[in-house]
């Protein structure tokens, strides 16, 4: 019998109406992907999402958890409590409303410290699909001689065992498997043909975008600079009136001219942030003081808020709880840019995955390391990226322990969390490094048609342990080993040190070579040596992603905001403001124009922010024909 569809408008919404989240379809919520990984507690409906009505269900036991609203941005958005994991298809949810409770000013962020597991994890090691090994090697590029001692101390146990070996993922290995040199021919796999579900590139009319702001809004929308205006003179009414003050309310365009100052404060950048506002006679910048008077820019920047302020305070209260919402103070704007940098842009075939770090001042508990980027702590995101223009598609903030399954991995699931098929179609290629890479995930990617390749820890779960003509330690600069189980080609290559690649795509051996220097009698010569083709084509794809730095850094290091929350609106920022400029150089080049320099570009969404007169700085260019 078909499916009966009821349709709720906003306002038909009851605060005892109660919905199954099996009657909605997987397409109805924003964070359908990430929750099924294990990374959300909550699922998020998206705006005009529909139930339906499913009469040919059976009545059947289930196990109800509390859903609360969500904080709507635009539109209606629903948001659910649920299980860190269900395997079943029996994962349900229900909506309900909360109680009215008293405003409490603190970070809503809790604990995810995991000791020895989250450790491996900062050290790009996955506790799960990563073995214990004796001869683990310790590349060079990512961790320093004096990280190497404790390092090793860690992961290096003993682990002899002989005879056949089977990982737990189902792959089978002997110890009779023999390695194949460079010499002998492997089989090219079948390639997936690259079906998108969109056209790649920016999904927007030719002529819709004409300037750097309208780029912006796309992913920024203008009614956001408003509803942060509301949201930052609520929480400072509040907070200036505990200190017997009031708050002078701000508007709109003081958000804009805000975030034109923060812009600009990464083009032009000064030891500290009175700097900006001097008043010397031959070292002074005229540009701020015509924006904003340093006083109001120093208290938007102390009480800048994100979130409605009754909504912290009921949330602030269900600590310990499953309707606790680790993100709840970035939460509109996040799912806001999450949502705008998907729907504007489809990306091309080769795809990235990439770790970021958002460095804050304040203590949180959601702060992680990357020892081989920085010695300092931070957030850590996880964002897929396009590899031909670096256009981040989709990101999301990694919460901590509490919010990830382990029964793949966090490698896996975050890969998974990212890497949507039914969004993005069929034969794309993922670039993805050691932390990620593992048979078990480039298995699983075929079965969703995504092809994959990066270089994997040899201790990983289902790397192949045959030692019979494997690549020694003291072989020759270029020599070379692979092996293919099934659909997987595992790859040794000697360059300075030992590489191992895994790949889904790639032959063995192509031909290529690369010019290194080789010692020969006591002379280093540049010479031609074999490269297998999946470390060339690796390489290459990974070379423009994150190749520029973040506009709002600069700013970041010398006002050091002490709220979290404020961190990764400065990050939303750069993710909004970059792919803005990338967008304008692809819809410029696609009408046969020359696209604004990055600067030029930066210059022109700062006056367009601002809404300076362009006579102000003729020498900067504010339409998209001019060359920058």
């Amino acid at each position: 019998m078909p499916s009966k569809r009821c349709y709720f408008h906003r306002e038909s919404y009851k605060k005892d109406l109660s919905l199954c989240a099996r009657h909605f379809t997987k397409n109805c919520f924003q964070n359908y992907s990430q929750f099924t990984a294990g990374f959300g507690l909550k699922l998020l409906l998206k705006e005009g999402a529909v139930p339906t009505i499913k009469d040919d269900c059976e009545p059947q036991p289930r196990k109800l958890v509390p859903v609360v609203p969500a904080v709507a941005v635009e539109g209606f958005h629903a948001s659910a409590s649920v299980p860190k994991k269900n395997t079943t298809n029996n994962a349900d949810c229900i909506v309900g409303s909360d109680e009215e409770l008293d405003f409490c000013d603190q970070d809503s962020v809790a604990s995810s410290v995991d000791s020895s597991a989250e450790d491996m994890f900062i050290d790009d090691m996955d506790p799960i699909l990563d073995r214990p090994s004796s001869d683990l090697y310790l590349p060079e590029e990512d961790y320093d001689s004096k990280d190497a001692p404790q390092h090793r101390k860690r992961l290096c146990l003993s682990s002899a065992e002989g005879g056949d070996r089977k990982s737990e993922n189902g792959f089978y290995w002997t110890e009779t498997e023999k390695w194949q040199s460079s010499d002998e021919a492997d089989v090219e796999p079948p390639l997936l043909v690259f079906t998108p579900n969109q056209n790649p590139g920016p999904q927007i009319l030719p002529n819709r975008c004409s300037s750097a702001l309208q780029f912006f809004q796309l992913l920024f929308p203008k009614s956001m600079f408003q509803t942060i205006a509301g949201y930052t003179n609520s929480y400072a009414a509040k907070y200036e009136e505990r200190k017997g003050k009031l708050w002078n309310f701000i508007s709109q365009s003081d958000m804009k001219s805000y975030v034109a100052l923060v812009i600009y404060m990464g083009m032009f950048r000064c030891s500290s942030l009175s700097d900006y506002w001097s008043e010397s006679q031959h070292f002074s910048l005229s540009f701020p003081a015509k924006i904003m008077s340093y006083r109001k820019f120093l208290s938007i920047s102390k009480v800048l808020h994100l979130s409605e302020s009754r909504e912290d305070e009921k949330n602030i209260l269900k600590k310990g709880t499953a309707g606790y919402e680790r993100l709840g103070k970035i939460q509109p704007l996040y799912q806001v840019i999450r949502e705008s940098c998907k729907s504007y842009f489809h990306p091309f075939q080769n795809i990235t995955i990439v770790e970021r770090m958002v460095k804050p001042q304040a203590g949180t508990g959601l702060k992680q390391s990357l020892k081989s980027r920085s010695p300092n702590m931070g957030f850590k995101l996880f964002a897929l990226t396009d590899c031909t223009c670096g256009y981040t598609w989709d990101f999301f903030v990694y919460e901590g322990k509490s919010c990830a399954s382990r029964s793949e991995g966090l490698s896996y699931e975050t890969v998974m969390a990212l890497v949507d098929e039914n969004m993005l179609g069929s034969g794309y290629k993922l670039f993805v490094d050691k932390f990620y890479t593992s048979p078990t995930l480039f298995t699983d990617l075929l079965d969703k048609k995504v092809l994959a390749c990066g270089p994997v820890w040899p201790n990983r779960t289902g790397y192949p342990k045959s030692a019979k003509n494997k690549l020694l330690s003291n072989a020759p600069r270029g020599t070379m080993r692979w092996i293919r189980q099934d659909k997987l080609l595992f790859v040794e290559w000697k360059d300075s040190k030992e590489v191992q690649m895994c790949s889904s795509f790639h032959k063995a051996y192509e031909g290529d070579t690369v010019q290194r220097k080789v010692r020969r009698d006591a002379h280093r010569t540049l010479e031609e040596i074999p490269v297998p083709a999946v470390v060339l084509d690796y390489s290459k794809n990974m070379e423009a992603v994150d190749s520029s730095d973040c506009i709002t850094e600069h700013f970041r290091a010398i006002h050091k905001p002490k709220k979290w929350y404020q961190c990764m609106f400065y990050h939303f920022l750069d993710i909004a403001v970059e792919n803005a400029f990338i967008m304008q150089e692809l819809v410029t080049k696609g009408n046969g124009k020359k696209p604004l320099t990055r600067k030029a570009f930066l210059q022109a969404l700062i006056l367009e922010l601002t809404d300076i007169d362009s006579l102000d700085s003729a020498a900067v260019p504010l339409t998209l024909s001019s060359s920058g």
